[in-house]
């Protein structure tokens, strides 16, 4: 079974936009560190963000699992935080997926090329909704609505890239059509 671990920001911008439950529906299960759990739940939920109360429902019903980092991983993740400018939080999310031999649901560029270094595959927000695209779990006007709701006010991507996303998108829809028709 796929293992995937996540750190905060894919859970925020999925759950932004109402689309958390892709989550589930491509992976079954994603693990968390409790720090994970703290920033995009507790902390969410604190400071009154609807997003972060649609986080808690997953982790009612077990889907997103907090998983505690091994102590021999929090000692090595302080380290690796200060020698790569990450944060504890991020380190310590990177080092339980090289643990579990898991794939990794990130945002930050850093953190993301961080774990390509260490081998690991890496989904982003974007690569999630193009997966779900392919799948035929959402349409390509899902993908147009996060570009204006994630990216144009919370993710900060440059025109350039949502048209790259938004191109991607189209081409994906396109070749599901593709495998449509020639089944039929």
């Amino acid at each position: 079974m796929l293992v995937v671990v996540s750190d905060a920001g894919p859970l925020i911008h999925l759950s932004q936009i109402g689309k958390l439950c892709l989550l589930e529906k491509l992976f079954q299960n994603i693990l968390v560190t409790v720090k994970v759990k703290v920033e995009a739940f507790d902390e969410g939920v604190r400071l009154g963000c609807a997003d972060a109360k649609a986080i808690g429902e997953p982790l009612s019903e077990g889907w997103l699992v907090v998983e505690l980092v091994p102590e021999r991983l929090a000692k090595t993740a302080a380290k690796l935080s200060e020698g790569e400018n990450v944060s504890l939080s991020d380190a310590e999310t990177l080092l339980l997926a090289k643990e579990k031999d898991a794939e990794l649901l990130v945002d930050e560029k850093v953190l993301s090329d961080l774990a390509k270094m260490y081998g690991l595959k890496v989904w982003s927000t974007w690569t999630v909704l193009l997966e779900s695209l392919s799948r035929g779990l959402i349409e390509v006007s899902d993908v147009e609505n996060a570009i204006d709701e994630l990216g144009k006010k919370r993710y900060k991507l440059k025109e350039k890239q949502a048209a790259q996303i938004l191109d991607a998108a189209k081409q994906v829809s396109a070749m599901r059509t593709k495998k449509k028709t020639a089944k039929s």
